[in-house]
């Protein structure tokens, strides 16, 4: 099988003392597959993963990094790329615990006005650091060429006041666009029919960027529960499509980080989580990267990790979730809306990424702009719910396709229609899912359901789920599953079964070849 990905195949990122690169894992890598990274042609560093960082460099000096690679470790490597890149400047930093700024990281100040100000004077001569403390913030608003760095100890901490996230934007969740409240860092606005409006953001450091929580997540939906309650009266039984009546005051939420018509985004070495909905929202935009950040939001409804949609050019790696929902979501819209906007999510990578608890990798449901070459490889999934879901309802129109998850770990794979958040006009065909691969992926469900909140995550019955929809010429097809391995973990709660179970409805060309028990 043919996957048409490759042109999203690497990338480097700089800071002042440090070079770090990733590449695409080639298409005939084995699981003993080895790397020999080196700089302007001193000593190689032989690994296995598919990114490296330099560190201490002198600022702004040049370098060539070479990468060779031996596909099955038989100790013969050969070329396989040469990249040329210059470190960053040495930037003055806009400290905003200092004159004029005078931020108090005490955790009970609100900072907002004074860590503006420093967002507003940075320019690409500048940084604005976040030194160690506890520095209380509402929404903030970053402009391009703005680099901003939380130190080790430093956390920029998010109200649990809605009121803080004033006024509202607009924006865009679970594939509406609409009024929502701000996010605690917002970047960009949003524009649909326009190209990218604000680029070259940087936030990084050692430190944390941490959301109002649960706190937050339910006084905003307190108060739109109260906004909203004629309508949700005069819906009756139609708040089903919905899924509960929480679900449509709920979108009103802010995220965590919110990116709108942004380009060359980058989010490293953090700490990330608890906002009140989604963590990292990236809409219409191209070039972000999220590395070595850890995603806390355990506690959170909605508290996806890292939500690429209707985006291009994603990559996101060495990442560690702990998440109260998907670790990362990939949307592109919901019908009528996201079939009318028409602007899909494309070359989107993925590895290097470990779960302690989530529900997973999600394609959908929100996909009715579209979704085309996603990655996945060397991740560890097997405490998530789900594993990797592409899914969709019915109604949603658009397509999956050219999607490939090589040497990975995974609770479970399911490609298949949901039932929830079905509202809206429906596409006049149902969605088209095809041209997957799955090679070298190894079963085994370490997720433990008793400790959701509500002790239950809905139906999960088998480990490889590949369902359809029941309309001819709209079977899930062409998908291959090569070297599949299954594993019972020690501690599996869900199941005493000892055999790999597998339900296929609604397909058309989907492939076994190489199943281990």
């Amino acid at each position: 099988m043919t996957i048409n990905t490759h042109e999203f195949d690497h990338d480097v990122l700089v800071t002042d003392t440090t070079l770090t690169i990733w590449w695409l894992l080639p298409d005939d890598a084995t699981p003993t597959r080895r790397f020999r990274v080196s700089l302007d042609g001193g000593k190689p560093v032989e690994l296995t993963l598919t990114h490296y960082t330099f560190e201490d460099l002198e600022p702004s000096s040049t370098h060539t990094v070479e990468v060779g690679y031996d596909a099955d470790g038989s100790g013969e490597f050969v070329p396989l790329l040469t990249e040329h890149a210059a470190t960053a400047p040495v930037k003055k930093h806009l400290d905003v615990s200092l004159p004029p700024y005078n931020a108090v990281g005490d955790g009970a100040t609100l900072n907002t006005d004074a860590i503006q100000r420093a967002l507003d004077d940075c320019d690409a001569d500048h940084q604005v650091v976040i030194p160690k403390g506890v520095f209380l913030s509402g929404a903030l608003r970053l402009h391009s060429n703005t680099e901003l760095v939380i130190e080790h100890g430093g956390v920029l901490q998010g109200s649990s006041n809605p009121t803080d996230y004033e006024p509202r934007i607009w924006s865009r969740f679970e594939g509406i666009e609409g009024e929502r409240y701000s996010s605690l860092l917002n970047i960009g606005e949003l524009d649909h029919s326009s190209s990218y409006n604000c680029e070259n953001i940087v936030i990084r450091g050692h430190g944390s960027i941490l959301g109002g929580g649960v706190e937050l997540m339910q006084s905003t939906i307190d108060q739109e529960m109260e906004r909203l309650k004629d309508k949700l009266i005069a819906l009756g039984d139609r708040i089903a499509e919905f899924e509960k009546p929480t679900t449509l005051a709920g979108r009103v939420r802010g995220r965590l980080i919110n990116v709108s018509n942004g380009r060359n985004i980058v989010i490293s070495g953090l700490t990330v989580g608890m906002g009140p909905a989604w963590n990292l929202h990236f809409v219409y935009s191209d070039h972000v990267t999220v590395s070595d950040c850890t995603f806390v939001s355990r506690a959170v409804w909605n508290g996806d990790g890292c939500d690429p949609d209707s985006s291009t050019n994603v990559a996101v790696f060495g990442c560690a979730f702990e998440t109260g929902d998907d670790m990362v979501a990939i949307k592109s819209g919901r019908n009528p809306e996201g079939n009318v906007i028409n602007r899909p999510t494309e070359h989107v990578r993925i590895f290097d990424c470990n779960s302690l608890f989530g529900w997973g990798i999600a394609i959908g449901s929100e996909m009715s702009g579209g979704v085309s070459d996603v990655e996945v490889w060397d991740c560890d999934m097997s405490r998530t719910a789900y594993g990797l879901e592409v899914k969709a309802t019915k109604k949603r129109g658009g397509y999956v396709r050219d999607v490939r998850m090589r040497q990975c770990k995974t609770s479970r794979i399911m490609i298949h229609s949901v039932g929830y958040n079905d509202d809206g006009e429906g596409s006049d065909v149902p969605p088209v899912f095809e041209n997957m691969e799955f090679r070298d992926v190894h079963l085994v469900d370490r997720f433990d359901p008793s400790t959701v909140s509500g002790g239950s995550i809905g139906d999960i019955d088998c480990d490889i789920d590949v369902q359809g929809f029941d309309v001819p010429g709209y079977e899930v097809r062409d998908v291959a599953f090569h070297n599949i391995g299954f594993t019972i973990a020690p501690d599996r709660k869900t199941s005493d079964e000892d055999h790999m179970s597998i339900r296929l409805r609604h397909t058309r060309n989907v492939v076994f070849d190489g199943i281990e028990l």
